[in-house]
């Protein structure tokens, strides 16, 4: 697996399978680390953000989740990408706890959606060793609550642990918790939802044209428009600055040297 940046942005390059494996690997030695599933959201938080972009530095994996981050990379720098999807990547990564006896726990999200995770489990992956799930309150969480929850999840010796909090909130609590958890942290954000049919994911051929976006903002217009009109429209912005950069240092740079 190796490192490159997008603009400023951090990505791990390799194999969708090789991702898993890393993932599954760092989780059964219960080693502390923590994956960013990335899209454009995750990407404008961080160019906007210099402490956040010191959370997505610090990262052991960044994948690159939406087919926007994707395409840049082949655009700007002829990189061919998998794309590393969250949604794929949770049932792949359940189903291989459960063959390798990797213990997880669910940290994050609502009680509703815990109690339909944990029923949707017992139906899909009965030997799945979960050993817990968390739903933290909305404020912040206090030194004393944090400690305990570090304490919960270590004496569970849970290897791969879910959080559902949501772009930036769960990167920030798993670079917070980096150090201090033994487990594979990764943050998983709206895939769980979908998951346990809280939601529904968008048809192949709009993952394919990179319109999932569009299929997430039919589906919550007010929560999602204001967010997809910044944020889509900033990212084609700096990718055709950046691209426009670095054809005139090439321009420049045949005639000057």
């Amino acid at each position: 697996m190796r490192i490159t940046k997008l603009i400023n942005f951090k990505i791990s390059i390799c194999s969708y399978t090789n991702f898993i494996n890393e993932i599954s690997h760092n989780g059964s030695q219960n080693i502390s680390t923590y994956v960013c599933i990335a899209n454009v959201h995750m990407f404008i938080e961080a160019y906007r953000d210099v402490n956040f972009l010191n959370v997505i530095d610090n990262a052991d994996i960044v994948t690159p989740d939406g087919m926007p981050l994707v395409n840049a990379l082949r655009f700007l720098k002829g990189i061919i990408q998998d794309r590393v999807a969250g949604m794929d990547l949770l049932p792949d990564l359940l189903a291989i706890a459960e063959k390798e006896n990797i213990k997880t726990f669910f940290y994050g999200g609502t009680e509703e959606m815990l109690s339909k995770t944990a029923t949707y489990l017992q139906k899909n992956h009965p030997q799945l060793n979960v050993t817990g799930y968390y739903s933290p309150p909305f404020r912040a969480a206090t030194e004393l609550e944090s400690d305990k929850i570090v304490k919960i999840i270590n004496e569970s010796g849970a290897g791969i642990i879910f959080v559902v909090l949501g772009c930036p909130k769960q990167e920030k609590w798993m670079y917070s918790m980096k150090g201090k958890i033994n487990a594979c942290m990764i943050g998983i954000g709206g895939a769980l939802p979908v998951l346990v049919g809280m939601s529904k994911r968008a048809p192949k051929w709009m993952q394919k044209r990179s319109l999932e976006w569009l299929y997430r903002l039919i589906q919550e217009p007010r929560r999602l428009f204001k967010r997809y009109l910044i944020t889509n429209t900033l990212f084609i912005y700096i990718v055709m600055k950046a691209y426009l950069i670095m054809k005139l240092k090439k321009y420049w740079h045949k005639i000057f040297v």
